[in-house]
């Protein structure tokens, strides 16, 4: 069983939360994302997850979200770190943050922190749009023998996410939907 650390009551309605993750992350303009596709609105996952205040409320408001077994948080390269990190200290899980290649130098691994090996894995990132590299990551940590079958993220862009990942065995929990 998990310890939860104290912390302020969770909020009852997130409308408040996203509203401002809003304010401060959402950009308009033409952007190029990961898939190849372009678009006219971009959630620029680093606003939010810079600001303390903000880091620190969506992290109590997804400690709910996290599936019983989870036994590892593993942090996506980049925008994921910072929440797995603040997830870890509302929980008590240990983190394994999560490169997108393995490193050519020093340890040369893809999975740095926590051992996944045999152990139930969540996969944690700030935004999914497509969940292309969640899919590639949950292939890789599954090779090195780790179990997963959830991700979480703050923000779902609703684009293709849920369903591309349930194609690859992984069901996505989030917090929040682009409207």
């Amino acid at each position: 069983m998990r310890d939860l650390y104290t912390s302020p009551a969770p909020p009852s309605d997130h409308g408040d939360l996203a509203s401002r993750i809003r304010q401060a992350a959402h950009l308009t303009g033409e952007f190029l994302l990961r898939s190849g596709d372009t678009a006219t609105q971009f959630l620029d996952e680093y606003r939010f997850a810079a600001d303390p205040a903000l880091l620190d409320a969506a992290s109590l408001a997804m400690v709910p979200l996290i599936p019983p077994d989870t036994e590892i948080l593993g942090g996506l390269e980049l925008g994921g770190v910072p929440i797995a990190t603040a997830l870890s200290l509302r929980t008590g899980l240990p983190v394994s943050f999560i490169r997108k290649k393995a490193k050519v130098h020093g340890t040369c691994r893809l999975a740095e922190g926590a051992d996944i090996s045999d152990r139930h894995v969540m996969i944690v990132d700030a935004v999914v749009n497509t969940g292309g590299q969640i899919a590639l990551s949950a292939a890789d940590l599954r090779g090195l023998g780790a179990i997963v079958t959830h991700a979480l993220c703050v923000v779902d862009r609703g684009r293709s996410g849920r369903v591309n990942l349930a194609a690859h065995g992984v069901e996505l929990v989030n917090l929040l939907e682009l409207t």
